[in-house]
Protein backbone atom coordinates (compact mmCIF):
# COMPACT_ATOMS: atom_id res chain seq x y z
CA UNK A 1 0.00 0.00 0.00
CA UNK A 2 2.82 2.41 0.83
CA UNK A 3 4.38 1.82 -2.60
CA UNK A 4 1.11 2.95 -4.21
CA UNK A 5 0.93 5.94 -1.88
CA UNK A 6 4.42 6.93 -3.01
CA UNK A 7 3.46 6.37 -6.66
CA UNK A 8 0.51 8.78 -6.48
CA UNK A 9 2.58 11.30 -4.53
CA UNK A 10 5.25 11.03 -7.25
CA UNK A 11 2.50 11.77 -9.80
CA UNK A 12 1.72 15.03 -7.96
CA UNK A 13 -1.50 13.89 -6.24
CA UNK A 14 -2.56 14.69 -2.70
CA UNK A 15 -2.30 11.45 -0.75
CA UNK A 16 -3.28 10.51 2.80
CA UNK A 17 -4.02 7.24 4.52
CA UNK A 18 -4.91 5.13 7.54
CA UNK A 19 -3.01 2.42 9.36
CA UNK A 20 -3.77 0.49 12.52
CA UNK A 21 -0.48 1.31 14.25
CA UNK A 22 2.36 3.77 13.82
CA UNK A 23 5.54 2.23 12.44
CA UNK A 24 8.90 3.31 11.07
CA UNK A 25 7.37 3.08 7.59
CA UNK A 26 4.33 5.22 8.35
CA UNK A 27 6.52 7.85 10.01
CA UNK A 28 8.65 7.90 6.85
CA UNK A 29 5.53 8.42 4.72
CA UNK A 30 4.54 11.39 6.90
CA UNK A 31 8.01 12.88 6.42
CA UNK A 32 7.51 12.49 2.65
CA UNK A 33 4.29 14.54 2.78
CA UNK A 34 1.74 11.72 3.09
CA UNK A 35 -0.33 12.21 6.28
CA UNK A 36 -1.28 8.99 8.08
CA UNK A 37 -4.05 8.63 10.68
CA UNK A 38 -4.19 5.87 13.27
CA UNK A 39 -7.76 6.52 14.48
CA UNK A 40 -10.68 4.87 12.69
CA UNK A 41 -12.92 7.97 12.65
CA UNK A 42 -15.12 8.69 9.63
CA UNK A 43 -15.71 12.29 10.76
CA UNK A 44 -12.00 13.13 10.44
CA UNK A 45 -11.25 11.71 6.98
CA UNK A 46 -10.85 13.91 3.87
CA UNK A 47 -14.09 14.20 1.86
CA UNK A 48 -12.69 15.79 -1.33
CA UNK A 49 -11.32 12.50 -2.64
CA UNK A 50 -11.22 11.20 -6.22
CA UNK A 51 -10.00 7.68 -5.43
CA UNK A 52 -10.01 5.46 -2.35
CA UNK A 53 -7.52 2.58 -2.53
CA UNK A 54 -7.87 -0.20 0.05
CA UNK A 55 -6.29 -3.49 0.94
CA UNK A 56 -8.58 -6.49 1.58
CA UNK A 57 -6.69 -6.88 4.87
CA UNK A 58 -8.72 -3.95 6.26
CA UNK A 59 -11.41 -5.29 8.66
CA UNK A 60 -14.93 -5.25 7.22
CA UNK A 61 -16.16 -3.08 10.13
CA UNK A 62 -13.66 -0.26 9.40
CA UNK A 63 -15.67 2.95 9.77
CA UNK A 64 -13.66 5.00 7.30
CA UNK A 65 -13.85 2.45 4.48
CA UNK A 66 -17.57 1.94 5.09
CA UNK A 67 -18.17 5.71 4.98
CA UNK A 68 -16.53 5.98 1.57
CA UNK A 69 -18.43 2.92 0.36
CA UNK A 70 -21.81 4.15 1.65
CA UNK A 71 -21.37 7.62 0.12
CA UNK A 72 -20.59 6.53 -3.42
CA UNK A 73 -16.85 7.22 -3.59
CA UNK A 74 -14.67 5.56 -6.22
CA UNK A 75 -13.23 2.54 -4.35
CA UNK A 76 -10.60 0.21 -5.78
CA UNK A 77 -8.55 -2.62 -4.31
CA UNK A 78 -4.78 -2.23 -4.32
CA UNK A 79 -4.52 -5.03 -6.88
CA UNK A 80 -6.99 -3.35 -9.24
CA UNK A 81 -5.00 -0.12 -9.17
CA UNK A 82 -1.74 -1.99 -9.82
CA UNK A 83 -3.47 -3.75 -12.71
CA UNK A 84 -4.45 -0.40 -14.26
CA UNK A 85 -1.00 1.13 -13.75
CA UNK A 86 0.72 -1.82 -15.41
CA UNK A 87 -1.80 -2.36 -18.21
CA UNK A 88 0.45 -1.00 -20.98
CA UNK A 89 3.93 -1.74 -19.60
CA UNK A 90 6.33 -4.65 -19.85
CA UNK A 91 5.77 -6.36 -16.51
CA UNK A 92 7.87 -8.68 -14.39
CA UNK A 93 5.48 -10.04 -11.74
CA UNK A 94 6.91 -12.12 -8.89
CA UNK A 95 4.63 -14.45 -6.94
CA UNK A 96 5.13 -17.05 -4.22
CA UNK A 97 4.14 -17.69 -0.64
CA UNK A 98 7.83 -17.16 0.21
CA UNK A 99 10.57 -15.25 -1.55
CA UNK A 100 8.54 -12.84 -3.68
CA UNK A 101 9.68 -9.66 -1.89
CA UNK A 102 13.37 -10.55 -2.12
CA UNK A 103 13.20 -11.73 -5.74
CA UNK A 104 11.23 -8.69 -6.96
CA UNK A 105 13.59 -6.33 -5.09
CA UNK A 106 16.63 -8.09 -6.56
CA UNK A 107 15.24 -7.77 -10.10
CA UNK A 108 14.36 -4.09 -9.66
CA UNK A 109 17.77 -3.40 -8.10
CA UNK A 110 19.67 -5.15 -10.92
CA UNK A 111 17.73 -3.11 -13.50
CA UNK A 112 18.35 0.14 -11.59
CA UNK A 113 21.99 -0.48 -10.68
CA UNK A 114 22.88 -1.58 -14.22
CA UNK A 115 21.38 1.58 -15.73
CA UNK A 116 18.47 -0.15 -17.49
CA UNK A 117 15.86 1.23 -15.08
CA UNK A 118 12.32 0.19 -14.13
CA UNK A 119 9.26 1.19 -12.17
CA UNK A 120 9.22 -0.84 -8.97
CA UNK A 121 6.25 -1.71 -6.73
CA UNK A 122 7.70 -3.80 -3.91
CA UNK A 123 6.39 -5.37 -0.71
CA UNK A 124 9.47 -4.51 1.37
CA UNK A 125 11.93 -1.67 1.84
CA UNK A 126 15.08 -1.98 -0.27
CA UNK A 127 18.16 -1.43 1.90
CA UNK A 128 20.00 0.09 -1.09
CA UNK A 129 17.41 2.83 -1.67
CA UNK A 130 15.38 2.90 1.57
CA UNK A 131 12.08 2.71 -0.33
CA UNK A 132 9.66 0.21 -1.85
CA UNK A 133 8.82 2.34 -4.91
CA UNK A 134 10.82 4.05 -7.61
CA UNK A 135 10.05 5.36 -11.06
CA UNK A 136 11.90 5.45 -14.37
CA UNK A 137 11.05 6.52 -17.92
CA UNK A 138 11.80 2.98 -19.08
CA UNK A 139 8.43 1.25 -19.49
CA UNK A 140 9.36 -1.84 -17.45
CA UNK A 141 7.46 -2.52 -14.22
CA UNK A 142 8.64 -4.91 -11.51
CA UNK A 143 5.69 -5.85 -9.32
CA UNK A 144 5.45 -8.03 -6.24
CA UNK A 145 2.42 -10.20 -7.03
CA UNK A 146 0.51 -10.86 -3.81
CA UNK A 147 -1.57 -14.03 -3.60
CA UNK A 148 -3.67 -12.73 -0.68
CA UNK A 149 -7.32 -12.43 -1.73
CA UNK A 150 -6.21 -13.60 -5.24
CA UNK A 151 -4.89 -10.08 -5.82
CA UNK A 152 -2.25 -11.20 -8.33
CA UNK A 153 -4.92 -12.25 -10.81
CA UNK A 154 -5.44 -8.55 -11.64
CA UNK A 155 -1.91 -8.23 -13.07
CA UNK A 156 -0.62 -8.56 -16.66
CA UNK A 157 2.75 -10.37 -16.52
CA UNK A 158 5.14 -10.58 -19.47
CA UNK A 159 7.54 -12.47 -17.21
CA UNK A 160 6.00 -14.29 -14.25
CA UNK A 161 8.13 -15.77 -11.46
CA UNK A 162 6.64 -18.33 -9.06
CA UNK A 163 8.94 -19.20 -6.17
CA UNK A 164 6.66 -21.35 -3.98
CA UNK A 165 3.05 -22.50 -3.62
CA UNK A 166 2.86 -23.60 0.01
CA UNK A 167 -0.55 -23.32 1.69
CA UNK A 168 -1.15 -19.92 3.31
CA UNK A 169 -4.03 -17.48 3.84
CA UNK A 170 -6.35 -20.40 4.50
CA UNK A 171 -8.78 -17.90 6.08
CA UNK A 172 -9.30 -16.72 2.48
CA UNK A 173 -8.72 -19.87 0.41
CA UNK A 174 -10.03 -22.58 2.71
CA UNK A 175 -7.85 -25.40 1.32
CA UNK A 176 -4.33 -25.98 0.06
CA UNK A 177 -5.79 -27.03 -3.31
CA UNK A 178 -7.49 -23.66 -3.68
CA UNK A 179 -4.14 -21.92 -3.07
CA UNK A 180 -2.54 -24.07 -5.78
CA UNK A 181 -5.39 -23.32 -8.21
CA UNK A 182 -4.86 -19.57 -7.72
CA UNK A 183 -1.17 -19.85 -8.59
CA UNK A 184 -2.00 -21.90 -11.69
CA UNK A 185 -4.49 -19.19 -12.71
CA UNK A 186 -1.74 -16.58 -12.21
CA UNK A 187 0.57 -18.56 -14.53
CA UNK A 188 -2.18 -18.52 -17.16
CA UNK A 189 -2.20 -14.68 -17.07
CA UNK A 190 1.19 -14.48 -18.84
CA UNK A 191 0.94 -12.56 -22.12
CA UNK A 192 1.63 -14.32 -25.41
CA UNK A 193 5.37 -14.36 -26.07
CA UNK A 194 6.11 -14.09 -22.35
CA UNK A 195 8.03 -16.31 -19.94
CA UNK A 196 7.24 -18.39 -16.86
CA UNK A 197 10.15 -18.75 -14.41
CA UNK A 198 9.35 -21.25 -11.66
CA UNK A 199 11.04 -23.07 -8.82
CA UNK A 200 11.88 -26.56 -10.08
CA UNK A 201 9.46 -29.18 -8.78
CA UNK A 202 6.38 -26.99 -8.42
CA UNK A 203 3.32 -28.77 -9.90
CA UNK A 204 2.70 -26.28 -12.72
CA UNK A 205 1.60 -27.61 -16.14
CA UNK A 206 3.51 -26.63 -19.26
CA UNK A 207 2.27 -23.18 -20.31
CA UNK A 208 0.47 -22.38 -23.55
CA UNK A 209 2.18 -22.38 -26.93
CA UNK A 210 4.42 -19.36 -27.39
CA UNK A 211 5.29 -18.94 -23.71
CA UNK A 212 8.82 -19.82 -22.64
CA UNK A 213 9.16 -22.00 -19.54
CA UNK A 214 12.25 -22.11 -17.28
CA UNK A 215 12.74 -23.81 -13.93
CA UNK A 216 15.44 -22.97 -11.40
CA UNK A 217 16.86 -24.72 -8.34
CA UNK A 218 19.76 -24.18 -5.97
CA UNK A 219 21.27 -27.65 -6.42
CA UNK A 220 19.05 -29.87 -8.61
CA UNK A 221 20.70 -30.25 -12.03
CA UNK A 222 17.39 -31.40 -13.51
CA UNK A 223 16.30 -27.77 -13.41
CA UNK A 224 16.83 -25.54 -16.44
CA UNK A 225 18.98 -23.17 -14.36
CA UNK A 226 21.02 -24.19 -11.29
CA UNK A 227 24.10 -23.30 -9.25
CA UNK A 228 27.45 -25.07 -9.11
CA UNK A 229 30.62 -24.55 -7.11
CA UNK A 230 28.75 -22.77 -4.33
CA UNK A 231 31.04 -21.56 -1.53
CA UNK A 232 31.29 -19.01 1.26
CA UNK A 233 34.10 -16.46 1.34
CA UNK A 234 34.34 -13.77 4.06
CA UNK A 235 30.66 -14.23 4.86
CA UNK A 236 29.55 -13.84 1.21
CA UNK A 237 28.23 -16.47 -1.22
CA UNK A 238 30.10 -17.06 -4.48
CA UNK A 239 28.73 -19.43 -7.11
CA UNK A 240 28.51 -20.33 -10.78
CA UNK A 241 25.29 -20.64 -12.77
CA UNK A 242 24.74 -23.32 -15.40
CA UNK A 243 21.88 -24.67 -17.49
CA UNK A 244 19.83 -23.82 -20.56
CA UNK A 245 20.48 -20.08 -20.34
CA UNK A 246 24.26 -20.49 -20.47
CA UNK A 247 27.03 -20.22 -17.90
CA UNK A 248 27.89 -17.38 -15.50
CA UNK A 249 30.95 -17.66 -13.26
CA UNK A 250 31.88 -16.17 -9.87
CA UNK A 251 28.52 -14.57 -9.11
CA UNK A 252 28.67 -12.98 -5.64
CA UNK A 253 25.84 -12.33 -3.18
CA UNK A 254 26.48 -10.34 -0.02
CA UNK A 255 23.33 -11.11 1.97
CA UNK A 256 22.82 -14.10 4.26
CA UNK A 257 20.88 -17.32 3.78
CA UNK A 258 21.18 -20.15 1.24
CA UNK A 259 17.57 -19.44 0.26
CA UNK A 260 18.66 -16.00 -0.92
CA UNK A 261 21.15 -17.61 -3.32
CA UNK A 262 18.19 -19.45 -4.85
CA UNK A 263 16.18 -16.20 -4.87
CA UNK A 264 19.10 -14.59 -6.73
CA UNK A 265 18.98 -17.44 -9.26
CA UNK A 266 15.32 -16.62 -10.00
CA UNK A 267 16.07 -12.88 -10.27
CA UNK A 268 19.05 -13.45 -12.58
CA UNK A 269 16.98 -15.74 -14.82
CA UNK A 270 14.26 -13.09 -15.15
CA UNK A 271 16.83 -10.37 -15.91
CA UNK A 272 18.47 -12.51 -18.57
CA UNK A 273 15.06 -12.92 -20.25
CA UNK A 274 14.91 -9.11 -20.29
CA UNK A 275 18.14 -9.14 -22.28
CA UNK A 276 20.68 -8.29 -19.59
CA UNK A 277 24.11 -9.88 -19.87
CA UNK A 278 26.28 -11.26 -17.10
CA UNK A 279 28.51 -8.20 -17.48
CA UNK A 280 25.63 -6.06 -16.17
CA UNK A 281 24.05 -8.56 -13.77
CA UNK A 282 27.12 -9.69 -11.79
CA UNK A 283 28.33 -6.25 -10.56
CA UNK A 284 24.74 -5.14 -9.90
CA UNK A 285 24.03 -8.20 -7.73
CA UNK A 286 27.31 -7.67 -5.91
CA UNK A 287 26.00 -4.22 -4.90
CA UNK A 288 22.67 -5.62 -3.65
CA UNK A 289 22.22 -5.12 0.10
CA UNK A 290 18.92 -6.87 0.71
CA UNK A 291 15.45 -6.00 1.95
CA UNK A 292 14.70 -4.67 5.39
CA UNK A 293 13.43 -7.44 7.65
CA UNK A 294 14.67 -10.21 5.32
CA UNK A 295 17.62 -11.88 7.10
CA UNK A 296 18.69 -8.36 8.07
CA UNK A 297 21.74 -8.04 10.33
CA UNK A 298 21.51 -5.43 13.10
CA UNK A 299 24.39 -6.53 15.32
CA UNK A 300 27.48 -8.40 14.10
CA UNK A 301 30.17 -8.78 16.73
CA UNK A 302 32.41 -11.23 18.54
CA UNK A 303 29.74 -11.12 21.26
CA UNK A 304 26.06 -11.15 20.23
CA UNK A 305 24.81 -11.37 16.66
CA UNK A 306 21.28 -10.17 15.88
CA UNK A 307 19.19 -10.92 12.77
CA UNK A 308 15.64 -9.68 12.16
CA UNK A 309 13.32 -11.35 9.63
CA UNK A 310 9.73 -11.10 8.40
CA UNK A 311 9.20 -14.88 8.60
CA UNK A 312 5.58 -15.62 9.55
CA UNK A 313 4.95 -19.04 7.95
CA UNK A 314 6.41 -22.36 9.20
CA UNK A 315 8.40 -22.90 6.00
CA UNK A 316 9.90 -19.39 6.25
CA UNK A 317 10.86 -19.97 9.89
CA UNK A 318 12.40 -23.33 9.03
CA UNK A 319 14.55 -21.79 6.26
CA UNK A 320 15.49 -18.80 8.42
CA UNK A 321 16.69 -20.89 11.37
CA UNK A 322 18.47 -23.52 9.26
CA UNK A 323 20.29 -20.81 7.26
CA UNK A 324 21.38 -19.13 10.49
CA UNK A 325 22.56 -22.49 11.85
CA UNK A 326 24.65 -23.13 8.72
CA UNK A 327 26.27 -19.70 8.89
CA UNK A 328 26.89 -19.79 12.65
CA UNK A 329 27.15 -23.47 13.69
CA UNK A 330 28.87 -22.72 17.00
CA UNK A 331 26.30 -20.23 18.27
CA UNK A 332 23.36 -20.78 20.58
CA UNK A 333 20.25 -19.60 18.67
CA UNK A 334 17.57 -17.68 20.56
CA UNK A 335 14.44 -16.94 18.49
CA UNK A 336 11.83 -14.37 19.49
CA UNK A 337 8.71 -15.13 17.43
CA UNK A 338 5.47 -13.18 17.20
CA UNK A 339 2.71 -15.29 15.59
CA UNK A 340 0.70 -13.36 12.99
CA UNK A 341 -3.09 -13.91 12.89
CA UNK A 342 -5.17 -16.23 15.05
CA UNK A 343 -6.25 -18.25 11.98
CA UNK A 344 -2.66 -18.83 10.77
CA UNK A 345 -1.61 -19.85 14.29
CA UNK A 346 -4.49 -22.31 14.42
CA UNK A 347 -3.88 -23.72 10.95
CA UNK A 348 -0.08 -24.12 11.25
CA UNK A 349 0.60 -24.64 14.97
CA UNK A 350 2.29 -28.00 14.35
CA UNK A 351 4.51 -26.52 11.64
CA UNK A 352 5.49 -23.53 13.77
CA UNK A 353 6.41 -25.81 16.68
CA UNK A 354 8.51 -28.08 14.47
CA UNK A 355 10.35 -25.13 12.88
CA UNK A 356 11.03 -23.39 16.19
CA UNK A 357 12.35 -26.65 17.67
CA UNK A 358 15.37 -26.24 15.36
CA UNK A 359 16.57 -23.43 17.64
CA UNK A 360 18.01 -23.73 21.13
CA UNK A 361 15.75 -21.28 22.91
CA UNK A 362 12.42 -19.68 21.97
CA UNK A 363 10.52 -16.71 23.33
CA UNK A 364 6.97 -16.49 21.99
CA UNK A 365 5.16 -13.16 22.04
CA UNK A 366 1.35 -12.92 22.10
CA UNK A 367 -0.37 -13.26 18.71
CA UNK A 368 -0.52 -10.13 16.55
CA UNK A 369 -4.19 -10.11 15.42
CA UNK A 370 -3.93 -7.71 12.43
CA UNK A 371 -7.41 -7.74 10.86
CA UNK A 372 -8.80 -10.58 12.98
CA UNK A 373 -10.87 -10.84 16.13
CA UNK A 374 -9.72 -13.41 18.72
CA UNK A 375 -10.58 -17.08 18.10
CA UNK A 376 -11.58 -18.97 21.25
CA UNK A 377 -8.84 -21.27 22.50
CA UNK A 378 -6.19 -19.91 20.12
CA UNK A 379 -3.12 -18.23 21.61
CA UNK A 380 0.66 -18.56 21.44
CA UNK A 381 0.31 -21.35 24.02
CA UNK A 382 -0.82 -23.85 21.38
CA UNK A 383 2.56 -23.50 19.67
CA UNK A 384 4.43 -23.64 22.98
CA UNK A 385 2.61 -26.82 24.03
CA UNK A 386 3.54 -28.61 20.79
CA UNK A 387 7.27 -27.80 20.99
CA UNK A 388 9.44 -30.72 22.17
CA UNK A 389 13.11 -29.69 21.99
CA UNK A 390 13.91 -26.03 22.47
CA UNK A 391 13.87 -24.20 25.79
CA UNK A 392 10.66 -22.14 25.61
CA UNK A 393 8.52 -19.47 27.27
CA UNK A 394 5.86 -16.84 26.48
CA UNK A 395 6.67 -13.23 27.36
CA UNK A 396 5.32 -9.78 26.59
CA UNK A 397 7.53 -7.41 24.62
CA UNK A 398 8.72 -5.58 27.73
CA UNK A 399 9.36 -8.84 29.58
CA UNK A 400 11.38 -10.07 26.59
CA UNK A 401 13.56 -6.93 26.57
CA UNK A 402 14.11 -7.24 30.32
CA UNK A 403 15.03 -10.93 29.92
CA UNK A 404 17.54 -10.22 27.13
CA UNK A 405 18.99 -7.39 29.22
CA UNK A 406 19.64 -9.84 32.05
CA UNK A 407 21.58 -12.34 29.88
CA UNK A 408 25.29 -12.41 30.58
CA UNK A 409 27.23 -12.63 27.35
CA UNK A 410 29.60 -15.39 28.43
CA UNK A 411 28.25 -17.65 25.71
CA UNK A 412 27.98 -16.50 22.11
CA UNK A 413 24.31 -16.11 21.23
CA UNK A 414 22.66 -15.50 17.87
CA UNK A 415 19.43 -13.56 18.44
CA UNK A 416 16.65 -13.75 15.84
CA UNK A 417 13.39 -11.79 15.88
CA UNK A 418 10.75 -13.07 13.45
CA UNK A 419 7.17 -12.18 12.55
CA UNK A 420 4.99 -10.00 10.33
CA UNK A 421 3.21 -7.97 13.03
CA UNK A 422 4.55 -5.06 15.04
CA UNK A 423 7.60 -6.98 16.29
CA UNK A 424 9.69 -4.63 14.12
CA UNK A 425 9.14 -1.96 16.79
CA UNK A 426 11.44 -4.05 19.01
CA UNK A 427 14.36 -3.96 16.56
CA UNK A 428 15.87 -0.66 17.71
CA UNK A 429 15.60 -1.22 21.49
CA UNK A 430 16.92 -4.77 21.10
CA UNK A 431 19.77 -3.56 18.88
CA UNK A 432 20.71 -0.86 21.40
CA UNK A 433 20.57 -3.41 24.22
CA UNK A 434 22.80 -5.92 22.46
CA UNK A 435 25.32 -3.35 21.29
CA UNK A 436 25.89 -2.39 24.94
CA UNK A 437 26.90 -6.00 25.55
Amino acid sequence: MSALARYFRFQGKRVSGYDKTETVLTRTLVEEGIPVSYIDDSSAIPKDVQLVVYTPAIPKDNKELNYYNDHGYNLMKRSEVLGLITEDSLNVCVAGTHGKTTISTMIAHILRDSGVGSNAFLGGISVNYNTNFWSNKNNICVVEADEYDRSFLKLHPDIAVISSMDPDHLDIYGTADAVKEAFLAFAEKIKSGGTLVQKHGLPIPKPAEGIAHLSYHLTDHNADVYTKNLRIHSGNYIFDIEGREGKMEDVELRVGGWHNVENALAAITACRKLGLSGEKIIPALQNYRGVKRRFEYHVQSEGPIYIDDYAHHPRELEVLISSARELFPDRKILVVFQPHLYSRTRDFADGFAKALDQSDQVILLPIYPARELPIEGISSSIILDKMKKAEKQILTKQEMLAYVGSIKQKEKILFITAGAGDIDELVKPLTDLLKKK
